[in-house]
């Protein structure tokens, strides 16, 4: 199994859209509204570190409570220390897991939004590797 990302090189395809600085309303738009327009960069708003951030797709949806589903773009930094409630993927007996991470003390334990799900203690014995704290998801509707 290739545990490697494929590299997304921003820069090769940067293209700042535009941006509407106004809050969208649910009802009729005001026309006497003023429309301030500037370049939005997804890049530079969702990606601080891109040198150690990778996208990944979320393949089940055991963090829905959370808000990820089934088929979202997870926004993966590897730079980054995973803190309690962290989002995280891990590599867990070789296969790549979302799952959120707890430590109370010295005890870490790794969870899912679904009941059925037992948690997943870490400990010495266990072959874990954090792979990298999911910083956002992108999802379409």
């Amino acid at each position: 199994m290739n545990l490697l990302p494929t590299r997304f090189n921003p820069s090769s395809s940067c293209h700042p859209l535009p941006f509407y600085e106004t809050l969208v309303l649910a009802g009729f738009p005001s026309p006497a509204l003023d429309y301030a327009e500037r370049a939005l960069d997804l890049n530079e708003h969702l990606i601080p570190n891109p040198v150690s951030t990778f996208f990944m797709r979320a393949s089940s949806d055991s963090l829905k409570e959370s808000g990820i589903l089934i088929d979202d773009l997870l926004i993966v930094d590897r730079s980054l220390k995973p803190q309690s409630e962290d989002v995280i993927v891990a590599v867990i007996a070789g296969k790549f897991c979302l799952r959120r991470f707890e430590k109370n003390g010295k005890k870490i334990t790794l969870r899912t939004d679904v009941t059925y799900a037992e948690p997943f203690f870490l400990n010495s014995e266990n072959e874990v590797q954090v792979w990298g704290v999911v910083t956002a998801t992108i999802h379409t509707l």
